[in-house]
């Protein structure tokens, strides 16, 4: 390592929450500044880090002691963000989803290339290293093309606090915006990014959190093969199940938690409300889990259940590896879960920025993404198949 990647957070909420212990954990990143409306917020960030934090996002991205910015504030100002950031010629992590259009997809894409930076967006699911494993058999050749791949995943999202544009698809609310950022980056992965045409149906059945809560998507790839992929978010079966109670982040789920998410809101009588609760997790809330000694997962993230079918096998990526199963024999390759979190993540950042290395996960392929997600929306609504024109290869 020459040196770390001088890093400055644009929102200390609840995603920067979720990623701090990769931050803290990895010497090849330096927090050196953050960027936030609130002054809770800021205040903690300088007594944690010793480093400045602005309430002003220009002056943060104004800094000569920032190499790069993670932005992590609400989808619908991810665009605005991104340009300005890259108007200071600042490398760029920023959030799924990329943005809430395509026409803002582009803006960002245009601005990053204008400014001769790094446009990487993630954490996405396909960072994790189980799926890109299974990418690297795919590749291999050994057990022919891909010709199916099936992908669900059931949980409680739509139950957990939101804030009230978290509710509404218009502003970037809802499962197909934010949940299926991960699944179709996945699936677009492991079938190799072309996809050809989607047709969905999405379901919003609890008038009391007005936006879409769940979908069934159906892709053709370019290559041939197809693709079925489900989300619900309704908060009764939970895919960890069938994970050996391994949630999405890597972490034990316990079962005895059942309908936990519903049971908290039941006493919440406004969205400011809920709003404020969701608040109490962010990073300088009084449930955060900012602590920086965090344990390490037992295993590694996931996104439910997929399989992959070849010519010769099914392929199963788990929290802890890939099980195959061939023509004659099962078998299962173990992925060793490192100490530091969503390392994947820093590898592919400091290569970009250190290294001037083209991230996979750059604005090109975070628009394919965005591309089959909005399909989503616009194929239930109009029950038609749409048809892609944005897709990016592995």
């Amino acid at each position: 390592m020459t040196r770390p990647v001088r890093l400055g957070v644009i929102g200390l909420g609840r995603a920067f929450t979720l990623l701090l212990p990769t931050f803290v954990k990895d010497p090849r990143i330096k927090l050196v500044a953050a960027a936030d409306v609130i002054e809770a917020a800021r205040t903690q960030f300088t007594a944690d880090f010793g480093a400045p934090a602005y309430a002003s996002i220009e002056q943060l991205c104004a800094s000569p002691d920032v190499d790069a910015v993670y932005i992590a504030t609400p989808h619908q100002l991810h665009a605005e963000h991104v340009c300005l950031a890259a108007s200071y010629g600042k490398h760029i992590l920023v959030e799924k989803p990329m943005a809430i259009t395509l026409d803002e997809c582009t803006r960002m894409i245009d601005a990053a290339r204008e400014a001769n930076v790094h446009l990487i967006i993630g954490p996405s699911h396909s960072f994790d290293l189980p799926y890109r494993r299974t990418r690297e058999i795919i590749e291999s050749g050994k057990f022919g093309d891909v010709r199916m791949i099936t992908a669900q995943d059931f949980t409680d999202f739509l139950y957990r606090p939101r804030r009230p544009e978290e509710l509404n698809t218009a502003e970037g609310g809802g499962v197909v915006h934010s949940q299926a950022a991960h699944q179709m980056d996945v699936v677009r992965l492991l079938g190799g990014g072309l996809v050809r045409s989607l047709r969905a149906y999405t379901g919003a059945w609890d008038p009391s959190r007005p936006t879409e809560g769940a979908y069934s998507a159906l892709l053709s790839f370019e290559n041939g093969a197809f693709c079925t992929a489900t989300y619900s978010g309704y908060g009764h079966y939970d895919s960890s199940e069938l994970l050996d109670w391994i949630g999405e982040s890597g972490q034990h789920v316990d079962a005895a938690d059942y309908g936990v998410a519903r049971r908290l809101l039941r006493g919440v009588r406004s969205l400011c409300e809920e709003a404020k609760l969701k608040a109490l997790r962010n990073y300088s809330g009084a449930l955060s889990v900012r602590v920086l000694s965090r344990l390490a997962p037992i295993a590694h993230p996931n996104f439910g259940q997929v399989i992959v079918s070849c010519e010769r096998a099914d392929l199963r990526p788990t929290a802890c590896g890939v099980a195959i199963y061939g023509d004659e024999e099962r078998q299962f390759e173990t992925v060793p879960v490192s100490d530091v979190p969503r390392s994947e993540l820093i590898d592919e950042l400091y290569a970009a920025v250190i290294g001037d290395r083209e991230p996979l996960h750059s604005g090109e392929w975070a628009r394919a993404t965005t591309e089959t997600c909005l399909a989503i929306l616009e194929s239930a609504r109009t029950a038609k198949d749409c048809v892609m024109k944005y897709q990016l290869a592995v």
